[in-house]
């Protein structure tokens, strides 16, 4: 046989092969008979189903409950705060007071704190009377006054605030109040002029738990809160 039948012969061949592998891969991945659902291959996020309406495939007996859309279904109403409580307490300030906010308080508290406990140990009222209601201001500066006669300085360290957590809230005429409970961890030590310790001990970590009520008029443009009341229990 001469390269011409040769040739042919090859190209018969392949055809063949290539025959084989179309109709093999059409075994394989099936045709488009225009019947195939094309959402199936679309994101399953791109539209919901509208709430109710029988979906493809279902039959027209089914029972199918659907469930409420989020978008038209009612809020559920939510129960008001039992008197007396600190919920109550928060709403009633906020009703006079649309910009206060717990959370944002018990936030300004922990920055109140830290700046009153270190002014009182530099013995700095310049700072602390801003912070302070007459009362409280008087006792501290009393307090500082006889640290100061008896040369005496006082270092505080304070190592952590573990917590500052609201534990009342009250509103009496347009007066605001809230309390709030500090759970610190700290060192004070004071010392005499020639620096011996005379109270506490500077190894030692207390763990302190003060609680703290901060009041402010309604009525006012200063937005200020002052503390008013201290406890502290070591």
């Amino acid at each position: 046989m001469d390269q011409t039948g040769i040739a042919f012969l090859d190209i018969i061949f392949f055809a063949m092969v290539a025959g084989f592998l179309i109709l093999r891969l059409r075994s394989v991945l099936g045709r488009r008979s225009g019947e195939e659902k094309p959402e199936r291959w679309r994101s399953q996020t791109s539209k919901p189903p509208v709430p109710g309406a029988p979906r493809a495939g279902d039959a027209a007996g089914d029972n199918v409950t659907p469930l409420p859309d989020q978008a038209t279904a009612p809020a559920a109403a939510s129960e008001p705060p039992v008197p007396g409580s600190i919920e109550a307490g928060v709403a009633a300030i906020k009703a006079v007071d649309a910009s206060f906010d717990a959370q944002g308080f018990e936030g300004g508290a922990r920055a109140a704190f830290e700046m009153i406990v270190a002014a009182f140990a530099q013995a700095d009222t310049t700072n602390l009377r801003p912070l302070l209601a007459d009362p409280v201001f008087e006792s501290f500066s009393a307090a500082i006054r006889e640290r100061v006669a008896a040369k005496h300085t006082l270092t505080t360290t304070l190592i952590g605030i573990k917590s500052a957590n609201i534990i009342d809230a009250k509103l009496q005429g347009r007066d605001a109040s809230v309390t709030v409970r500090f759970v610190t961890e700290q060192v004070n030590v004071t010392r005499d002029a020639g620096g011996a310790v005379v109270d506490g001990d500077p190894n030692r970590v207390e763990s302190i738990t003060d609680t703290w009520t901060f009041s402010r008029s309604t009525r006012g443009r200063d937005p200020n809160w002052l503390l008013i009341q201290t406890a502290a229990q070591h």
